[in-house]
């Protein structure tokens, strides 16, 4: 199948871009930069330039003709900060001018389409703040900001609905708990740092959510299957309140609860965004349910438990994904030459491979650096576990700067390329008081070091 995204660099996008990937789809991604994204999408994808505001291009319109599904999920983040004035307006112009400029090519396309479905990303957002009452497609329209920006999103699509030659799919996503991005980041340094509270006094306001998992299966469903159509629910079939939530975040976590958060101190940190942290919506997937999809994650503590087991003992984790146009065959030789760390490692590190303790990389070697981390020297030394050809390698330190630090190489074939996948999985020194200290600051040095690494793989296998 050929299948054209929007928002394919978000949490969601990336995920389904992947999933679609595996299973041998073709990808059309629509970008505001293409040079800048092509290293950092995990999947194969043709990359167009698109821009909201500007003229949609003669190659996109051909894309339109070609392609035969749609997901629509680019928008502005919302809950990133305080909405000022010029936030507000780009989270509802990104929304309202992105779907525009989409539908209005699409319908200038027109029979000239191969289009057999359009899966509109929405949010819960529209039924604003509902405290217990139970919501689902067929709930009206809440007030407030984004209850009215998500309900003209949803009016940019109507004129779709009246086509016969596709379906159109409105998904109205509740929050997306993944590791690696969405809310489930943002929580994870306050909740470490034996910060994490219900939030208002009470904690009683009811919060919808979806697994990551559930999510990228919900989309392909919606892709593929001819039973879905219409307003269907992104969310579990068990939304939880807010005190529930942060019991058992706390649980899986291992960590202590702080003091609620008084509404006050939200307002007072996020002006009017604080309305998305203590408002309630319950939302029930009956539509999703009657479509015949079936969640694998129905209740918050099997969803937190599959989340959170990695990362207690204040383990942090670190994912980069990274496909290349280059068969393994020809990537891997590449990174069984211990030397080649020091050309994927950034300067400002001075890293050096001093020795290994065998003449080719094997199980059981043991390999010695030399680095410097903040201006400090370190000698580091790890050892090779997990050795399959071809496959995987696993590098664990033995002495060096983290009380953990377990990196697993993974190489897997992908639509003729490799899809490198590294997984670092590590703890700072003393516990909680050297989480609190320099967790935020090691965060973002690793974060640095494989974004890097991420540059230099482009540039060597990228291209090929």
């Amino acid at each position: 199948m050929k299948v054209l995204i929007t928002g394919a660099t978000g949490l969601i996008g990336s995920e389904l871009g992947r999933a679609l990937a595996v299973r041998g789809d073709q990808i059309t991604a629509l970008v505001r930069d293409p040079s800048r994204v092509q290293a950092a999408i995990p999947f194969p994808a043709r990359l167009l330039k698109w821009v909201a505001d500007e003229p949609v291009s003669e190659e996109v319109r051909e894309a339109l003709k070609s392609v035969d599904a749609i997901v629509h999920l680019a928008g502005e983040p919302v809950a990133e900060g305080r909405w000022t004035d010029a936030r507000k307006k780009r989270i509802r112009e990104s929304r309202i001018n992105g779907t525009a400029s989409l539908v209005g090519a699409l319908a200038e396309v027109g029979t000239q389409s191969s289009v057999k479905v359009f899966v509109h990303g929405s949010a819960i957002g529209i039924y604003g703040n509902r405290a217990d009452e139970v919501l689902d497609h067929q709930s009206p329209a809440g007030t407030g900001f984004l209850a009215d920006v998500v309900t003209d999103w949803e009016a940019g699509i109507a004129g779709l609905k009246s086509k016969k030659e596709f379906r159109t799919v409105t998904v109205r996503t509740s929050v997306v708990l993944a590791r690696h991005g969405g809310a489930l980041k943002k929580m994870l340094p306050i909740f470490r740092n034996g910060l994490g509270a219900r939030l208002g006094l009470s904690g009683d306001q009811w919060m919808s959510w979806i697994h990551i998992e559930d999510m990228i299966r919900l989309l392909i469903y919606a892709i593929d299957s001819s039973k879905v159509s219409g307003v269907i629910e992104a969310a579990a079939p068990q939304p939880v309140k807010n005190k529930d939530f942060t019991t058992s975040f706390c649980e899986y976590l291992d960590v202590l609860q702080g003091p609620p958060v008084p509404e006050f101190a939200l307002k007072l940190l996020y002006g009017e965004m604080a309305s998305v942290l203590l408002g309630s919506q319950r939302v029930v997937p009956t539509a999703t349910n009657a479509s015949g999809f079936e969640f694998h994650f129905q209740e918050i503590n099997l969803a937190l438990a599959d989340l959170l087991a990695p990362l207690r003992d204040q383990t942090h984790e670190l994912v980069a994904e990274q496909w290349v146009p280059v068969a393994v065959e020809k990537v891997w030789p590449y990174f069984c030459d211990e030397k080649n760390l020091e050309e994927l490692t950034p300067p400002l590190l001075s890293f050096k491979v001093l020795g290994k303790s065998t003449e080719l990389l094997q199980e059981g070697t043991l390999i010695d650096y030399r680095l410097s981390l903040n201006g400090i020297p370190f000698k580091w030394q790890t050892r090779i576990e997990d050795w399959v050809p071809g496959k995987r390698f696993v590098d664990t330190q033995l002495k060096g700067p983290y009380s953990l630090w377990h990196h697993t190489h993974d190489f897997l074939p992908m639509a003729g390329g490799t899809l490198i996948r590294d997984r670092v999985l590590y703890r700072l020194p003393m516990g909680i008081l050297g989480n609190v200290a320099a967790g935020w600051k090691v965060a973002r040095d690793v974060d640095t070091i494989f974004k890097y690494r991420r540059k230099v793989i482009h540039e060597k296998f990228g291209n090929l």
